[in-house]
């Protein structure tokens, strides 16, 4: 296999009767390549994914892996499959099998391989994955995060020289997310080629060699993290991650959905990977600022909140804007709410402009 392009796809081309999910595809992967495949949803990344290995067979155009056409008819797509992993969202574990038969069974049907040989493989990837306790198990007895280890530990048992991850995280509690990007980043560390289809922004920008930003259906940009993250070129991608820095909500009023709000500001503080200390701290701010401060002081008052975290810093700020006279909350410093804030931000600052009030909290 080519050390410079271990896939290649030339006008790769998806549709079907009422969609197409991929425009007009051309790109190179080379062999160590880490590649994170974000964007909005519905925009053709698992599509992308699933052409590759063939799941979807492209109405187009042509996918080379390892200087073979598999867009080609006569191409055996199996022998193929066998140098090219791919990690599912469901995770395709066999039910009425333990997880060693699950990693033992296409060593030993496909490779060749002698039942001891497969079993001493897949104790050597439980091991590495940190499931050798679990080898006798049944995959409903393992939690989401488990099965998808044990699923990346079946794929490294064929001995890849691809993985194509197909959002590997998104069925899972966001407790177990970690345990499995630790191993996906412990591969990407080894030098294995990946491409990873994730709304884990964090850890694609961490783990990453280069992003793919997709965006209606066409490869939009193609960059190194710090290019699309920091220095995105075009106009898509500075919303799209614009988007991801900041939660926005305006015209709160005093009967909106506080249950739903703080979902999202849970949702929005997993995005950025922050711990759950900081999501309560963001949470704390907001119980107080809204339900005990601002709101009851005027019922009828709409209010603006902005949400942003500075990566580089690890600080999040939390903006609440409202109309009226001057008016600042957390003034004093026996206050209860006060108190507790002081417990969780760094600052507290309070300014007023042309009728409009602005309270920075940051954490």
């Amino acid at each position: 296999m080519s050390e410079q392009s271990m896939i290649s796809l030339r006008h790769v081309r998806k549709e079907y009767p009422n969609v197409v999910p991929l425009q007009d595809i051309s790109v190179e992967i080379r062999k160590g390549e880490v590649i994170s495949v974000i964007g909005p949803s519905g925009t053709g990344k698992s599509t992308l994914l699933r052409c590759i290995n063939l799941l979807e067979m492209p109405t187009a155009g042509e996918i080379v892996v390892g200087g073979e056409v598999i867009t080609n008819k006569k191409c055996r797509i199996n022998l193929v499959r066998q140098k090219m992993g791919m990690v599912f969202q469901s995770f395709n574990l066999f039910a009425h099998k333990t997880i060693i038969e699950n990693i033992m069974m296409g060593q030993t049907d496909l490779l060749g391989r002698s039942r001891q040989e497969a079993y001493e493989k897949g104790m050597e990837l439980l091991r590495t994955v940190g499931l050798s306790d679990k080898a006798l198990s049944y995959p409903d007895e393992l939690s989401g995060g488990q099965k998808q280890r044990a699923a990346i530990a079946r794929t490294l048992a064929m001995e890849p020289e691809i993985i194509l991850f197909d959002e590997p995280t998104s069925a899972l509690d966001p407790t177990m997310v970690g345990e499995v990007l630790s191993v996906i980043r412990r591969l990407a560390g080894q030098g294995m080629t990946m491409m990873i289809v994730t709304h884990e922004m964090k850890f694609a920008r961490d783990v990453s060699t280069r992003i793919f930003y997709m965006d209606q259906g066409e490869l939009y940009e193609d960059g190194t993290p710090e290019q699309i993250f920091e220095h995105p070129k075009r106009e898509r991608t500075r919303v799209f991650v614009r988007q991801l820095k900041v939660l926005h909500e305006e015209n709160l009023l005093r009967n909106f959905d506080f249950p739903a709000f703080m979902t999202q500001l849970e949702e929005f503080g997993r995005k950025q990977q922050l711990s759950q200390k900081q999501i309560y701290a963001m949470q704390l701010v907001t119980e107080e600022a809204l339900l005990q401060k601002l709101l009851p002081a005027a019922p009828d008052m709409k209010i603006m909140v902005d949400v942003e975290y500075g990566e580089k810093e690890n600080l999040t700020e939390m903006r609440f804007s409202y109309e009226g006279v001057p008016f600042h909350p957390f003034r004093d410093e026996n206050d209860l709410s006060v108190r507790m804030l002081k417990g969780v931000a760094g600052k507290i600052e309070h300014s007023f402009s042309d009728g409009i009030n602005c309270l920075t909290i940051g954490l």
